[in-house]
């Protein structure tokens, strides 16, 4: 792959040869974690570019001088195809190149005790009160209450430890590639396509999130109860659950004098406009601003259940078995028995499932417990577009918090704002060009503030045996493009001089009039759409025929079974899932453990 990809990475990132060679070897390495079908499809990139290149230039891209080789990649991006290649290639491109070390701020807080056992030092035979199947957000907090409760507890992760230390000494890049599942390459096919990074590690996606902790909205758990039938979710019965979360997770709003320059921009704009905005809470009491929250704390800042609800667990008397891929739930006659990774067996009569809700239908399927008409579907993924405004000060949005303000006056419309940014390599926004511009964007990057919007979304996808399948509902188009302008408004609003759109059609735009028409006549298949709150894939539900699971949280079909994580949201939480994930899990192993 290496010598395919060498010229590819010097003609679309401006360098010379011996610097694309370097950058292809180093994605070469980091794609090792990337599933088969990915590697495969950057290799085969790689070759059809330098084929192209024979046919129309007469040599592979890595023979052609600088400007010969820039000039045939303008030329192919300037064709559908062609573009949606070359955009294609450009952020791990990006990736490979900024795999250096990012120097963190202060000492990292230490390490809680956590009892952690290799499934290969696991027994091959063993028995438990309770199996839970997945250490994030929703498994850590069953965990604890199961534990807790008096029982014995295994806590099943796919992944494996990391630490603070870990961070501090590894370039970001790397560390993307090991703390995700498929090295942060997950997609939902659809049109357009979706990346859906998933956290894979002790304390699941939660190591790896923003640390932005909203509340549930009431008018989306009156709809869970009214619609849906979920008494937990009455705001009453469920403001105590997220209130024991919150303090689990010490959430507080984010001081000011660490948001960095991109997230006051953002408090600027909105202000100027007259909208509701204000510092994010977050789960990060001792955040310095190290803007690596999507890669590893390097600090222990930022409390992922990995800090909290994992160690009170242990304390209670779990413990976490790693790199435990659960190949399925073992039954008999209609009640589950135990669970099956490798050649272990685990023994025991309550399961909890809450492997994420791309990974809990799958398990089920494999387990043949999937024969419910809604498993895997109702899949709703929060969908996600970003733009940055340029501005003539430097803004160096990689110092400060990731995410740091949130502006919510466009949430009743489906709409949140948030500004977000990220270490360089993993930015939140792929700037545009090919060759010497794109290497001229990069070199002022630090001009550049960022911004993100989230659109609550139709749930319109479906999680399948091998393929996560996505279709943008085109009431979901449409908020897209109100979130687009609305972003362009923040950031003129802000005193940007210039838009970057993430519109191949438009990149730029000078004036709010010049982004509206961008937008308008951009089509919503080519936008560059990422997700990172996927759920209600096994949703809870009164509906027998539209539910998998029960209004308790149990699966239907099944005796023994419970779903505890984001699969079992009926709906997009229109805010970020975390507390709305852990607060259900609360619910529903508190109700496990008394029928235990």
């Amino acid at each position: 792959m290496t010598e395919h990809l060498a010229g590819v990475a010097a003609a679309l990132l401006g360098t010379d040869t011996d610097e694309g060679r370097r950058v292809a070897a180093e994605l070469t390495r980091l794609a090792g974690a990337f599933p088969g079908p990915v590697r495969l499809g950057l290799g085969a990139a790689g070759t059809g570019l330098n084929l192209a290149a024979r046919v129309f230039a007469g040599r592979s891209l890595s023979r052609l001088d600088p400007g010969a080789r820039e000039a045939f990649l303008v030329a192919l991006s300037g064709r559908p195809g062609g573009r949606a290649l070359v955009e294609a290639l450009k952020p791990p491109l990006m990736l490979a190149a900024a795999a250096a070390p990012v120097a963190a701020a202060g000492d990292a807080a230490p390490e809680p005790e956590l009892t952690c056992v290799a499934a290969d030092d696991w027994p091959h035979r063993s028995r438990a009160d309770a199996v839970v199947v997945g250490s994030g957000a929703g498994g850590a907090m069953a965990a604890r209450e199961l534990a807790r409760a008096g029982l014995t507890v295994v806590v099943l992760e796919e992944g494996r430890r990391f630490t603070a230390a870990e961070f501090r000494r590894r370039p970001p890049a790397e560390r993307f590639v090991d703390l995700y599942r498929d090295g942060g390459a997950t997609v939902a096919f659809g049109t357009p396509p979706v990346l859906l990074p998933q956290g894979r590690a002790v304390g699941g996606t939660t190591l790896v999130n923003s640390g932005t902790c909203y509340r549930t909205p009431d008018r989306v758990l009156q709809r869970w109860r009214d619609v849906h039938g979920l008494a937990y979710a009455d705001p009453d019965r469920f403001g105590p659950l997220l209130d024991e979360v919150e303090r689990t997770l010490r959430v507080a709003p984010q001081p000011i004098d660490v948001l960095g320059r991109n997230g006051l921009l953002a408090l600027a704009g909105a202000e100027a406009l007259g909208w509701r905005a204000a510092p994010l809470r977050r789960n990060a009491p001792g955040c310095a601003g190290s803007c690596q929250c999507v890669v590893g704390c390097p600090r222990n800042a930022k409390n992922g259940v990995h800090l909290n609800a994992l160690p009170q667990a242990c304390a209670a008397g779990a413990v976490v078995v790693t790199g435990a891929r659960v190949d399925r739930i073992v039954t008999t006659r209609g009640r589950a028995v135990g669970v099956r990774f490798g050649r272990r067996l685990i023994a025991a009569p309550l399961i909890v499932l809450a492997a994420g809700a791309l990974e809990t239908p799958r398990l089920l399927a494999r387990s043949r417990l999937g024969d419910h008409p809604g498993l895997g579907r109702g899949l709703a993924v929060h969908p996600a577009v970003s733009m940055a405004g340029r501005f003539d000060e430097p803004v160096t949005a990689w110092q400060g918090v990731l995410q740091s303000v949130g502006v919510e006056e466009l949430h009743d419309d489906g709409v949140l704002i948030e500004a977000t940014a990220g270490p360089p390599g993993l930015m939140s926004f792929v700037p545009p060009g090919i060759g010497r511009a794109l290497r001229e964007e990069l070199a002022t990057a630090d001009r550049l503030a960022t911004v993100g919007a989230m659109i609550a979304d139709q749930p319109s996808g479906r999680v399948g045996a091998r393929l996560v399948r996505y279709r943008l509902a085109p009431t979901d188009a449409d908020r897209l493009r109100l979130a687009l302008v609305s972003i362009g408004r923040l950031l003129f609003a802000a005193g940007a001089r210039e838009i970057l759109t993430g519109l191949a059609h438009r990149p730029y735009a000078k004036n709010l009039d010049e982004l509206r028409d961008a937008v308008a006549t951009a089509d919503p298949r080519h936008l560059h759409l990422a997700a990172f709150h996927p759920t209600g894939s096994v949703r809870m539900g009164a509906d027998p025929q539209r539910a998998p699971v029960d209004p308790t949280g149990a699966l239907r079909g099944v005796q023994g079974v419970w779903v505890a994580d984001a699969s079992v949201l009926p709906s997009c939480p229109q805010v970020n899932p975390q507390l709305s994930i852990m607060a259900i899990a609360l619910a529903i192993a508190r109700t496990a453990a008394s029928s235990a």
